[in-house]
């Protein structure tokens, strides 16, 4: 799953993205927030836990998502959960996780 903030030593050396979502800050000052990018293991983490909260389309996930992963990384780490056996896609275009 997505890193816990609790599990964190350093509050500052965070950023809450949104609510599950947690990345390692860079810098920050009062006009902007710089965060690393989750690798694609972390992708593949935040997608299941948005996947388990409800099912979701590509582009409802790009939108949730957008400024820290492309459309094409989601759409790669979607097809990796559905190889996996952990994600199944419907008719509908909509993604859900089969184990919550």
């Amino acid at each position: 799953m997505a890193a816990d903030p609790r599990r964190r030593n350093n509050s500052e050396e965070v950023f809450v993205y949104d609510q599950g979502i947690v990345l390692d800050k860079l810098y920050e000052d009062d006009d902007v927030v710089v965060v690393v990018a989750p690798n694609e293991d972390q992708l593949r983490d935040i997608i299941l836990e948005l996947l388990q909260e409800r099912p979701m389309t590509v582009r409802e996930l790009h939108s949730k998502l957008s400024g820290l992963a492309s459309e094409d990384k989601i759409r790669y780490a979607l097809n990796k959960l559905v190889e996996e056996g952990i994600v199944e896609g419907d008719e509908e275009g909509r993604y859900y996780a089969l184990y919550t």
